[in-house]
């Protein structure tokens, strides 16, 4: 959406608030339709007000709002057989927007090859924003850090039968070398969640990353039991 087209949105919101706090004088406040059976301004607003509101998709997010403890594998070879690299590290959760998106800080150290083909500790830092789309009813994700300077954007829908949420997305991490990405968020139960990351590999999915994840929490009470 455009800005100007945002600054319309936000004029026609406040009125109709305003015009909702009024007293209201007609025995009839429903805003008349057109001839063409469109909704008219007054009807879309509060259509948009509806849509703007967080729901139970929302809630499904907000559940990993939280302090968690993660490992990672990394799987170079299109083989997996291949032992994998593997770092740990650190992810606070907390939803924003009144509930709308739950905003992920991730903090680890990633090995990486330095300067003279050694692998060295690096320090990593990643950000996540989640959500759902209650107009286009699928749940979105971007996703920035600090190996790289793209967004990558992932749309998605879920599962409640393998309480998995599907997410799809395309990636570049050189010009002109697009790659199809296929993501699965595992919500295992309220403490543990799984993330797996499946790229095309010449039209084969072959898996390239894990991420187990547990509740900062419940480590600490599994450990005192």
């Amino acid at each position: 959406m455009k800005t100007h087209d945002r600054l319309k949105t936000c004029a026609w919101f406040l009125l109709l608030t305003a015009a909702t706090a009024l007293p209201s004088f007609s025995q009839d406040s429903t805003p008349a339709k057109p001839a063409d059976d469109k909704p008219n301004d007054a009807q879309m607003m509060l259509m948009m007000m509806e849509l703007a509101k967080p729901g139970g998709n929302h809630k499904l997010i907000e559940g990993l709002a939280g302090s968690w403890i993660y490992t990672t594998k990394f799987w170079f070879s299109p083989d997996t057989n291949t032992p994998p690299m593997e770092y740990s590290g650190t992810s606070v959760a907390k939803p924003i927007m009144g509930g709308r998106y739950l905003q992920s800080d991730y903090m680890g150290k990633m090995p990486m090859p330095g300067p003279d083909g050694k692998m060295t500790e690096m320090e990593f830092h990643g950000l996540d924003i989640s959500g759902y789309d209650n107009a286009k009813k699928i749940f979105l994700s971007s996703w920035v850090d600090n190996m790289g300077t793209g967004i990558m954007l992932s749309e998605g829908t879920y599962d409640p039968a393998t309480k998995t949420i599907t997410y799809t997305s395309e990636e570049e991490l050189m010009p002109g070398m697009k790659t199809k990405v296929r993501e699965l968020l595992k919500l295992t139960d309220k403490d543990h969640h799984t993330f797996e990351f499946y790229e095309d590999r010449g039209g084969k999915e072959v898996k390239t990353m894990e991420i187990a994840a547990t509740r900062e929490n419940s480590r600490v009470t599994s450990r005192r039991i």
